[in-house]
């Protein structure tokens, strides 16, 4: 084989490959759960109620937040917004619900407890869906219980620190 035809050789199975892990990346990229939201960064505030610019979604995804972060595990009180952002900054996944619903705050609470740290389960009474989970720049809201679908998103994302 001529020193050419050895090299059209390897820059075509080169291409190829690098064709194949491309794809396989995207796919992995595309496969991933929940919403990707535009990040807004992750400059610290003094205080909750330090002006900031507005949270791009609901509940927050990244930006603004506390110097500080909210214990992990099971929350009986809302969380405040710029102390969530802190916990998704350092890897961790909010699961939040908006209901007086004992039964699905007990099916809540046994996935989290799963988990020693890097994620917190607590009410959030203001949002729009009845399940919200939350990890840096990720979102996924619904409504029915879905056991699968929780344990997914946090698998994906807990653990997964944001420091630049």
């Amino acid at each position: 084989m001529s020193r050419r035809q050895r090299l059209v050789l390897t820059t075509t199975a080169v291409v190829v490959v690098a064709a194949g892990v491309g794809y396989l990346a995207y796919r992995a990229v595309a496969d991933l759960p929940g919403v990707q939201m535009p990040s807004q960064g992750n400059l610290h505030i003094a205080k909750e109620d330090s002006p900031h610019e507005p949270y791009n979604s609901d509940p927050p995804t990244s930006g603004p937040h506390l110097p500080y972060i909210a214990p992990w595990g099971v929350h009986t009180r809302p969380i405040p917004l710029p102390l969530q952002v802190h916990n998704l900054e350092d890897g961790g996944v909010l699961v939040q619900y908006n209901c007086e619903c004992p039964e699905l705050a007990e099916q809540l609470r046994a996935i989290v407890r799963r988990y020693d740290r890097q994620v917190i389960l607590a009410p959030y009474p203001t949002m729009k869906s009845r399940i919200a989970l939350t990890a840096w720049t990720r979102i996924d809201a619904f409504d029915a219980f879905d056991e699968t679908r929780i344990v997914r998103f946090i698998e994906a994302y807990r653990g997964i620190d944001h420091h630049k």
